[in-house]
């Protein structure tokens, strides 16, 4: 067990060093995405001819490797994090933004009617009217984004020990200490699943209204994501 804990003096941090840099080279792109996504998924719900393309090219960024994006990034990034950040912010839009768009579809014309009713012009009514009702499906998107972008993270070592837990599975080959890649698939994995549980507390928070039984239901977009094999396209 004390074989486990004990990380090598060249990866630069302690075991909990590496889990706080994991969580911010993956949970950091996913709040830009998110960011990115809002904005886009409204236009995109305004001008219906927009969706398809924005949707087509998100989809083509997904699919290129990481590896390629790292060799385009690092003449401006360099070694950092920035240049592991980067690609996994562009490949949440894929999953952020038909979530955006089917959560704020799914708001009944009524509602949209009577917020107009009140005064509320078009950005209060997206912000205070279609995005809390638009929760479910956002969170949803979110957390297939959140548990992507964390097991993307690792891809992050071949460029300078940027992987953060991904690290140890160089190290685990490098020093002959298999403990190490158990150490970094065990954390990872935890990883993933508390912060995943964390958005489904977040989204019981944010929507008493609705019935338990439809809580746990994700949004289309987000079923449709979730099917993805998500490092495959890696």
């Amino acid at each position: 067990m004390n074989g486990f804990f004990d990380i090598p003096s060249d990866l630069q941090h302690s075991w909990l060093g590496l889990i706080g840099l994991h969580l911010r080279e993956a949970l950091l792109p996913v709040a830009a995405g998110l960011l990115l996504a809002l904005p886009l998924a409204q236009l995109c719900v305004r001008f219906r001819w927009l969706y398809p393309p924005v949707l087509g090219v998100t989809t083509v960024l997904y699919a290129v490797p990481s590896l390629a994006f790292f060799v385009v990034l690092i003449d401006y990034t360099g070694q950092t994090e920035l240049t592991v950040m980067i690609p996994l912010a562009v490949y949440s839009l894929v999953v952020l933004i038909p979530a955006v768009v089917d959560g704020v579809r799914s708001v009944p014309d009524e509602t949209l009617a009577a917020a107009t009713a009140m005064g509320l012009g078009p950005v209060r009514r997206y912000l205070q009217v279609q995005l809390p009702i638009a929760a479910p499906a956002i969170i949803a998107g979110l957390r297939v984004a959140t548990v992507s972008s964390i097991s993307l993270v690792s891809v992050g070592t071949l460029i300078g020990n940027q992987g953060a837990l991904g690290n140890l599975l160089a190290d685990a080959l490098k020093y002959d200490r298999p403990e190490l890649a158990v150490n970094s698939v065990v954390t990872t994995a935890a990883l993933a699943i508390l912060c995943d549980a964390a958005l489904v507390l977040l989204r019981v928070l944010l929507t008493p209204w609705m019935p338990r039984g439809t809580r746990g239901r994700p949004g289309p977009a987000a079923r449709r994501e979730s099917a993805e094999p998500e490092g495959a396209a890696r």
